[in-house]
């Protein structure tokens, strides 16, 4: 069993983007799960949850790391002062982006038109844009400040639990919306 985990410590070092690919593809099915339970569903949607783990995998991973490795050259010396501006770049930047790509792909991954995708993220957009930009400054304040460049991509997605539970929720939330024939949020 150490061999196998010395490999995989190998692989991860040698490919540090497979780190935040397996940790998404762990953390953001869960999340989906845990928001389905607190929902009260008593037998869990595990296409759902797939759907979940292969967006994260897949799409939130690869773009986070790439979003990682631009900051750090944009803002190279370490401190407060540069993680702060890290972070408020990154709202007006990464986030306004991963918040429209996280609706519109996963409509398209359950099947849903374009224009479904485009109308799903016009609705949700703005209320899922101002709570990260209430949690994410924090976070990414953290991160840039005081975790090794290493390991960033990993806490994020740790930290990012939380927020894949309230996405699915908003993500659940928007789809009952639409059955009921209501387009906005109250």
């Amino acid at each position: 069993m150490t061999a196998v985990w010395s490999r995989i410590a190998a692989f991860t070092h040698k490919y540090p983007l497979s780190r935040g690919m397996m940790s998404y593809a762990c953390i953001w099915p869960v999340g989906s799960c845990v928001q389905q339970k607190i929902q009260g569903k008593e037998t869990l949607d595990y296409w759902r949850a797939l759907r979940f783990s292969l967006y994260g995998c897949c799409f939130v991973a690869p773009t986070l790391y790439t979003w990682m490795t631009i900051a750090g050259y944009l803002f190279p010396k370490p401190g407060l002062r540069s993680g702060i501006y890290k972070a408020v770049v990154e709202q007006f930047t990464y986030g306004p982006f991963a918040v429209c790509s996280f609706y519109s792909g996963m409509t398209l991954l359950e099947g849903g038109s374009l224009e479904d995708a485009v109308n799903e993220t016009k609705i949700k957009f703005l209320p899922t844009w101002q709570t990260a930009v209430c949690v994410w400054p924090v976070v990414q304040t953290v991160n840039f400040c005081f975790i090794p460049e290493r390991n960033r991509v990993p806490f994020v997605s740790v930290c990012s639990f939380m927020w894949t539970v309230f996405l699915a929720y908003m993500k659940q939330r928007s789809q009952a919306e639409e059955h009921t024939g209501q387009h906005e949020i109250s």
